[in-house]
């Protein structure tokens, strides 16, 4: 599968769907990396802005930028923060000269890019000297997705519920391998776990639907299908006693100095 191929378009559908489950992990990030204030800081795969307001809101930069595939998710992001630079682009390929920023950061996208080592080079392209690249992202082949048990469940039951282009870059030991193989000094990296409640099996379904892989899949089959889906997922969703659904994700972080 291409990175066109599971572009999210609908910003609106991704707020609900990952917008939150970015903003949790976003925030044990930005604790973490403790940045300083009045940074120029652009937002690789920077989806509907849910991640770039974070930035605006705790780190007061001097500058913020944001550059994602989707024009239809960066038109929302536009609404939210009319002050960033939006720009459609690839992660690989970005659309500004050498040494523009003090910080990149690739927020829960990295496993998207098809080519991860040209990702991180070009972020560190990006940034000028002393600068810092660093990423977040979903800790895919250790069922840290925060749909991980969805899409498996799916593909048990014969759902198409294609996987993104490079998983493995979103391992722990592959993420420093990649940021010293571009240069990077002082790498770290730390494993990030958050936990999101919905108020019911109902506010959940409607959530999974703003994924564009599983509204496609599901599409592609008859109700006969989605209804056994869903009877599976009703009983293997944690529910307390007022009916809400709690469980957790994990995702992994690495940050290093240009």
């Amino acid at each position: 599968m291409t990175e066109s191929q599971i572009r999210f378009d609908d910003g609106a559908a991704y707020e609900r769907y990952m917008g939150v489950w970015s903003r949790l992990a976003g925030g044990e990030f930005l604790t973490w990396l403790s940045p300083a204030r009045g940074l120029r800081w652009i937002d690789v795969g920077c989806g509907n802005g849910a991640f770039t307001g974070m930035i605006a809101e705790r780190c007061a930069p001097a500058s913020i930028a944001g550059v994602d595939p989707a024009e239809g998710q960066l038109a929302f992001a536009r609404t939210r923060m009319p002050s960033a630079d939006f720009r459609q682009g690839d992660a690989m390929a970005l659309p500004f000269a050498d040494a523009s920023f003090d910080v990149a950061v690739m927020p829960l996208v990295i496993f998207f890019v098809p080519d991860p080592s040209k990702g991180v080079a070009e972020m560190a392209r990006v940034v000028g000297a002393g600068g810092f690249v660093t990423a977040y992202s979903w800790d895919m082949p250790g069922g840290g997705f925060p749909y991980y048990t969805l899409q498996a469940e799916m593909r048990e039951l014969g759902f198409a519920a294609p996987k993104p282009p490079s998983p493995e870059a979103s391992k722990e030991s592959v993420l420093r391998d990649l940021w010293k193989g571009a240069g990077l000094k002082d790498v770290e990296t730390r494993r990030i776990v958050v936990e999101r409640t919905f108020a019911d099996f109902d506010a959940y379904w409607t959530t999974i639907l703003g994924g564009p892989s599983i509204r496609a899949g599901l599409a592609a089959v008859g109700p006969e299908q989605v209804e056994a889906l869903k009877t599976k997922m009703r009983a293997l969703l944690p529910v307390d006693g007022d009916g809400r659904i709690t469980y957790s994700a994990a995702a992994n972080a690495v940050k290093g100095r240009r």
